[in-house]
């Protein structure tokens, strides 16, 4: 009764139209980019284990195989998967062909791919600048803006989008990945509000450090916040993620000093704030 009355309120602006015959006969499933590891794989792991059909991207294949193989071990629901660098222009319309292929539509999109970038940008690689914007930013927009027509005229569904604490204020040292983030919560939080009472969840995942791979590939391991703040397991991102999606909540802080930290970075003068982030954020051989 409590999810009927849930589900109504989400959808009290929503109103069936012609459009929704489109997707008769077609089965939902939930598209994740980066799903073949870290976060992305744990949220594959909680939406699978709650019953929706999977289709993984990223760019590695082999890794995206290895994924599949643990989640068809560990569960029932089907699980597909699609190599594909998302940041690609064309990336939507790849996707749009495998899901035709699969039958399915895209109900729920988790966007988790992104790269990070450390130092000054001044020394950063500017092709790798460029990548960073690309898939941080301009394709995380792309696929959203090319799937929510399609939940909107579903009343159903929703969007995932990774964040992190991080977007809460510039981050001198990862000054671009900071500046990126902070889009994607920006981009997220507007979004929830403007589709609000049509039937769809919009939220942003915000959490602090990750015991993944990530902060080695941006060249961040040994940078003095790796020392100060210990990092969550991915599991427990996953499992928080998922619920505060469910439930409705447009941002999710996951562990226990996160939200005390973007609380801290929202209210901190800029010129306080700077100089301890960009110490905390220096690499350090």
């Amino acid at each position: 009764m409590i999810s009927g009355l849930a589900r109504a309120w989400r959808r009290r602006w929503w109103q069936p139209g012609p459009a929704l015959q489109g997707f008769a006969g077609l089965r939902p499933v939930t598209v994740i980019t980066g799903g073949s590891e870290g976060i992305g794989f744990a949220l594959a792991t909680q939406f699978t284990r709650h019953g929706s059909g999977l289709l993984l991207v990223a760019r590695s294949e082999a890794r995206l195989a290895e994924a599949q193989g643990k989640l068809v071990g560990a569960e029932g629901a089907p699980v597909h998967f699609l190599a594909l660098d998302v940041s690609r222009p064309d990336a939507a319309l790849i996707l749009d062909g495998e899901l035709a292929r699969l039958g399915a539509y895209c109900d729920v999109l988790v966007n988790c791919a992104g790269i990070g970038g450390s130092g000054p940008l001044a020394a950063e690689d500017p092709a790798r600048v460029s990548a960073l914007v690309e898939l941080n930013v301009a394709a995380l927009t792309r696929l959203t803006r090319h799937f929510l027509p399609g939940m909107l005229v579903r009343g159903e569904g929703g969007v995932i989008n990774l964040a992190s604490v991080g977007s809460y204020g510039p981050g001198p040292n990862q000054a671009a990945y900071y500046a990126s983030k902070a889009y994607v919560l920006s981009l997220t939080e507007a979004i929830a509000h403007e589709t609000a009472g049509h039937g769809v969840r919009i939220c942003a995942l915000a959490p602090g450090p990750v015991r993944t791979r990530f902060h080695a590939r941006m060249g961040a391991q040994h940078a003095f916040y790796r020392m100060f703040s210990p990092p969550i397991p991915p599991a427990l991102v996953g499992w928080l993620g998922y619920w505060g999606y469910t439930l409705g909540l447009r941002v999710v802080w996951p562990g226990l000093a996160t939200p005390f930290a973007a609380l801290a970075m929202r209210l901190l003068p800029h010129r306080i704030l700077m100089p301890i982030v960009a110490t905390l954020l220096k690499p350090r051989r």
